[in-house]
């Protein structure tokens, strides 16, 4: 009885073994679901209709993402879950193998290139839109897998709650919220120095130097007139929120904000952008939006940016613990190295790796951002495990100075929508194996 029970045992260690190799396989392109990888295809040639404001890149390559999450398969996600929660009271630090399996193998019964076309994308955002009343949920669920550059200003407003959902309140709230802002630059920002605390003082001068240093491969953001709307933004943004003030990193934070509704009045590619091409009043309100949206995402994660940032704190652990579970290979070879989570990804976290890939790549990035809305802070650690496992092979053969200096400068600056689109084909994967049962992510 003894030896039935041992082999029993031996037998459900080597599935789960296998299973978490099946896993990390995806790591190294031998065995992706293909709903959720893009295939190289070609791109029907672009209607020149169809106006794409951006970084000089077609629709076809900016937004060729993800399949619809609505597309993903609800039963694969759903028996997931369930066999998930039936197994964390036995198992608190493993997940259940065939959970693991039926997740993988639901999602890889899905055919390649199952992806709408971009006209029947547009088409369905279009929709959306042009209802009295925009329905979140569905908008959400659309510009998961990437938003259509031209429409990214009017979408990332809704997604954000700025905008109102209801059109005919629209143009007279953003009206109503613009020269409010406008006033707080006039109360806080446009005085003399005399009127300002020695802390303050001391908070609008570390702006003022962290401005030029903001995205400095990107020309576009070396311009004065760029810098001075940056500060005006970063400098009422923290007046307005003493609670945390403002901390190092929030200024990337503000930049794909100021790019996208920038990208409302300025055509061709960000390189030959000139913000003095727009009147004193576009300015302003492109800045009034910027500082909204800003207020919006930050108002989700406020705890990143108190003292001693908590909550990113506590999701760099979640994301060593997530790692641990996914590829314990890499994981036991950073331990032994000595290197910790915090020495990279307290930057990830901080900076919402906007540091970490090229910068044309960022806007598509925080499609998916914004689409999780609330449920940002935690599908950030799926993305950044998804992303660190990228190089997971390479990681292993690193000794700790070398880690270091490789996780400091990855290789990511040739690196084009696609493999942006594997790290959050992954990070979606195992956010539905995963998330439904935190306990096998306990300490």
């Amino acid at each position: 009885m003894k030896n039935n029970d041992n082999n029993s045992s031996s037998s459900i260690d080597s599935r789960f073994n296998q299973t978490l190799k099946n896993v990390q396989g995806l790591l190294k392109g031998r065995s992706i679901p293909g709903k959720v990888l893009l295939t190289r295809r070609t791109d029907p040639p672009e209607d020149p209709s169809v106006h794409s404001p951006g970084f000089g890149r077609s629709f076809s390559e900016n937004d060729a993402g993800i399949s619809d999450r609505m597309d993903m398969s609800k039963e694969a996600e759903a028996r997931s879950t369930s066999k998930l929660n039936n197994n964390a009271t036995t198992n608190k630090l493993k997940p259940s193998v065939s959970s693991i399996e039926i997740a993988s193998k639901d999602v890889q019964k899905i055919p390649m290139g199952a992806r709408a076309t971009d006209s029947a994308r547009v088409m369905k955002f279009t929709k959306e839109l042009s209802g009295t009343t925009v329905i979140l949920e569905r908008l959400r669920e659309l510009a998961w897998s990437g938003v259509p550059p031209y429409m990214r200003p009017n979408i990332w407003r809704l997604l954000l709650g700025y905008a109102p959902p209801n059109s005919d309140r629209r143009e007279g709230v953003l009206r109503r919220k613009r020269i409010e802002y406008l006033d707080s630059v006039a109360q806080f920002y446009d005085i003399p120095d005399t009127e300002r605390s020695d802390d303050e003082i001391n908070m609008l001068r570390q702006i003022s130097v962290d401005c030029p240093r903001t995205v400095p491969d990107v020309t576009f953001f070396q311009q004065a007139q760029v810098q001075k709307s940056l500060e005006r933004i970063l400098y009422t943004w923290a007046i307005r929120h003493p609670a945390s003030g403002y901390v190092q990193g929030i200024n990337d934070l503000a930049t794909p904000f100021l790019v996208v509704f920038l990208s409302e009045y300025l055509e061709g590619d960000i390189d030959n952008w000139s913000i003095s091409d727009l009147t004193p009043v576009k300015i302003s309100n492109i800045e009034a939006d910027c500082y909204w949206c800003l207020s919006k995402l930050l108002d989700g994660m406020q705890d990143h940016y108190t003292f001693a940032q908590p909550g990113i704190q506590r999701l760099v652990f979640k994301l060593k613990e997530l790692v641990r579970r996914i590829d314990e290979p890499v994981s036991r070879h950073m331990e032994e190295q000595g290197l910790e989570f915090l020495q990279f990804a307290f930057r990830w976290f901080n900076c919402l790796l906007i540091r970490e890939i090229p910068f044309h790549l960022v806007t598509r990035l925080w499609d998916t951002y914004l689409a999780e809305g609330d449920a940002l802070p935690d599908f950030l650690v799926y993305i950044y495990a998804s992303f660190l496992l990228t190089w997971s092979d390479k990681l292993q053969k690193l000794d700790f100075q070398e880690m270091v200096m490789f996780l400091q400068h990855l290789p990511t600056q040739n690196w084009t929508h696609q493999e942006l689109e594997m790290v959050l084909s992954r990070a979606y994967m195992w956010h539905s194996m995963f998330n439904s049962s935190p306990s096998h992510l306990a300490s």
